[in-house]
């Protein structure tokens, strides 16, 4: 995101502020007030260094790192035995929004890696357990996901390509692309989809890999910006050598392990994406009552009352959708529908309020001075991310319809 004005710091700490605006709601900890008024005060500020990447920005990372720990917020939601508080998702998801108003609240505050944390906790080998969970938890490893490919529909799984050959000693050799890999640049281990039996589209015979980045073979390929902003990568395994003990499940089980993940996955960036379009929100008012011109301020004007509203009515109408899947993944319900639902109304909204905060900006809602061009980026990519809005539309439709048969 582009460096924010005075303003916009101000804002973000008046706001939050998520919960006090309309968010979860407090916590008998305080939690998310503190979540919140740490990310306001020492990740918000630096988000323009953060988002340009390189050597110094991994060293104010670290700082930030350390911030959190000192503040005892440090990997809030990963298992205690691991190094991390153990909250359960529940309690993470009243300060998850706050936490993701910015992109890199996460990474900051350690809760970053949870999602590979769980996968790998339930499903990887001894040796993976032992080996790099206490160093994910600590922030001393960083982890990637690779799964959709060139060429091939991220929906569409079955088509895979990469290969994993079993070698004689009982290790495997992996071949293949993956791109739009998020932070693949700076992974120490990455996790692959690969086919390990049959052929695509065979449904069966796909498994995972957790595959350390130093491997010889591992190659970064290039680099993908998304409209313009880093982050995203292309990566190729030539022959990679992977131990029998890096199998992440069982042979032929990824979809299944995968889906665990995926599940939670969106239910996470739907939180965050709530938390990024209350910033937004907060960013609409503040200037709207601010901003005054020779027929007063704009937030006299019907025009500007109308986006306030649908704003918020798009932010307090998608919230409970995103709870309700929430509640349904904490109790191991089947909530295939409830996520469905809020990854396409999260997506939406989002995009939808940081276009209106844009409009009432002006000309200083396109510019570096505000977060909203970079939350306008998001937005639109939400909409993609995690499966395409058209996807989940038709898997939550024939879901509900066959109720009725």
């Amino acid at each position: 995101m582009a460096e924010l004005s005075e303003r916009d710091v101000a804002g973000a700490r008046a706001g939050g502020g998520v919960a006090a605006s309309g968010g979860a709601g407090p916590a008998s900890d305080g939690l998310p007030g503190r979540v919140a008024a740490f990310v306001a005060e020492h990740v918000v500020p630096h988000e323009g260094l953060l988002d340009a990447g390189g050597p110094r920005a991994d060293a104010v990372l670290r700082e930030l790192q350390e911030r959190a720990r000192r503040a005892g917020l440090w990997a809030l939601p990963l298992p205690a035995e691991w190094g991390g508080q153990g909250l359960c998702l529940e309690r993470y998801a009243a300060f998850a929004e706050v936490e993701g108003a910015s992109d890199h609240g996460p990474a900051v505050l350690g809760s970053a890696p949870l999602l590979d944390v769980l996968m790998l906790r339930a499903h990887g080998t001894v040796r993976i357990r032992e080996e790099y969970l206490t160093g994910l938890v600590a922030g001393d490893l960083r982890t990637c996901y690779a799964m959709t490919e060139p060429d091939v529909p991220g929906t569409d799984p079955f088509l895979t390509a990469t290969r994993a050959t079993r070698e004689p000693d009982g290790s495997w050799r992996l071949t293949g692309r993956k791109w739009f890999t998020s932070g693949a640049g700076g992974a120490d281990l990455v996790t692959v989809l690969a086919r390990t039996d049959g052929a695509p589209p065979d449904r069966d015979g796909l498994s995972l890999f957790l595959v350390p980045t130093a491997s010889p073979g591992f190659r970064l390929v290039r680099e993908l910006p998304v409209l313009g902003a880093s982050g995203q990568w292309e990566i190729a395994f030539d022959g990679v050598r992977v131990p029998a003990d890096h199998l992440v499940g069982a042979r032929g089980a990824a979809l299944a392990v995968a889906g665990e993940r995926l599940q939670l996955g969106r239910t996470l960036r739907c939180l965050r994406w709530l938390g990024q379009a209350q910033r937004a929100f907060d960013l609409m008012a503040a200037r709207a009552v601010t901003r005054t011109g020779s027929r007063g301020p704009l937030s006299s004007q019907q025009l500007v009352q109308r986006h306030v509203f649908e704003s918020l009515l798009a932010l307090r109408t998608t919230r409970p959708l995103v709870h309700e899947a929430v509640a349904r993944l904490a109790t191991g319900e089947d909530a295939h529908v409830e996520v469905g639902l809020a990854k396409v109304a999260a997506a939406r909204t989002l995009q939808q309020v940081v276009d209106a905060a844009i409009q009432v900006h002006g000309a200083a809602g396109l510019g570096p001075d505000t977060a909203l061009p970079a939350l306008l980026r998001t937005g639109r990519a939400a909409r993609i991310l995690d499966g395409p809005d058209e996807s989940h539309i038709t898997s939550v439709a024939r879901r509900v319809l066959g109720g009725y048969v």
